[in-house]
């Protein structure tokens, strides 16, 4: 199964914190089967957000492409199919971020692995499945 990773998941996963995020998502990241991806949307979210001082980095923005080649997690570049991509049904969020990963995951056959309460509902949404 193709996992794209929301920033939620991303942030404590590079700053060594990934044991604390839900068992069934770590469940879901330690799969065989599992192939991670972050999008570069993401990597684009957090430089601003740090940038702005509203998030705090576990690690300089340098060092992201190799502590995700680490965690064997790959970068996907955004393309214009992503940006063009209709959701559907379109995400509550307004949150431009989240609608673009949405779109990816629809574009790529993607299932996005979030803990964001507005998403995790949606079809596009990674669930876990029974142990």
């Amino acid at each position: 199964m193709r996992l794209l990773l929301d920033t939620n998941i991303l942030v404590p996963l590079i700053d060594g914190n990934g044991r604390n995020l839900p068992e069934p998502v770590i469940r879901a990241l330690e799969d065989d089967d599992a192939s991670l991806w972050a999008s570069v949307a993401s990597i684009w979210e957090v430089a601003i957000k740090h940038r702005l001082g509203k998030l705090p980095l576990p690690c300089p923005l340098p060092d992201w492409p190799a502590a995700l080649t680490r965690l064997n997690i790959s970068a996907l570049p955004v393309s214009a199919a992503h940006v063009i991509r209709d959701v559907d049904p379109w995400p509550v969020t307004k949150d431009p971020f989240d609608r673009l990963l949405l779109a990816i995951c629809a574009a790529e056959q993607m299932q996005f692995v979030t803990t964001d309460g507005a998403l995790v509902d949606h079809p596009l949404a990674w669930r876990p499945t029974a142990a």
